[in-house]
């Protein structure tokens, strides 16, 4: 099945050159391009995209805010917003994944980097690096801070011990790979104990899993 994909960044040379990398795939299609926020909000909600690629400093409406208002849409909830930006680290960037966001992509990564990473959103998985789990994750998402959905810390009761080891490891930026290792289970065990953990917290993926981990006091950051 083609992954479609709509464009959000006010620079023309950048758009340019992201249709031509994911349109050289034949699992990838670009479906628009938006030049700012309010723009992309519109094409989303015509295209309705698998996967939208999201720069936060944009004119007018910028990305957050177009974040915020794509992810609060019901109609827009298979939707991916994939944040570009400059520096990993940028608190911006964490503030996105509280919205809703599924992870982000450096500007500067590799073409097949950002082909997987469009990818990896698209399956339903935050792409998150390690790195930046445990720098963006413990720093901001543990703050108290506005989030886009109303998060019940009473969902993670349902939650088996099982369950709730996996997310521990996941919210310090564990693979499932190397959660399997730790746990001795097999990667597709983890996989599923973490979709089930999605499942019973109506977390939107991945990225929204460990943001409600950390909001919840089921994990704290390092200190």
């Amino acid at each position: 099945m083609t992954i479609r994909v709509l464009i959000a960044d006010d620079q023309a040379l950048l758009r340019a050159t992201f249709r031509v990398l994911i349109d050289s795939c034949d699992d990838l299609e670009v479906v628009g391009e938006a030049t700012d926020g309010q723009q992309a909000i519109t094409l989303a909600c015509l295209h309705r995209p698998d996967v939208l690629l999201m720069d936060i400093r944009m004119p007018g409406t910028d990305g957050l805010a177009a974040t915020a208002a794509i992810c609060a849409r019901p109609e827009l909830q298979a939707t991916r917003v994939l944040i570009l930006t400059t520096f990993q680290t940028d608190e911006h960037v964490a503030q996105a994944l509280r919205l809703g966001a599924s992870g982000f992509l450096g500007k500067s990564t590799t073409a097949d980097a950002f082909l997987d990473g469009i990818r990896t959103v698209a399956s339903g998985d935050a792409l998150l690096s390690p790195a930046a789990t445990r720098s963006l994750i413990t720093r901001f998402l543990s703050t108290a801070a506005p989030s886009s959905g109303a998060f019940d810390p009473g969902q993670f009761d349902s939650l088996t011990p099982r369950e709730r080891e996996v997310l521990a490891l996941v919210a310090e930026g564990r693979s499932n790979d190397e959660i399997a290792d730790a746990l001795f289970l097999s990667p597709l065990t983890v996989r599923t104990h973490v979709q089930r953990a999605k499942t019973k917290t109506a977390a939107r993926d991945r990225a929204q899993l460990v943001a409600f981990a950390y909001q919840s006091g089921l994990v704290h950051p390092a200190r």
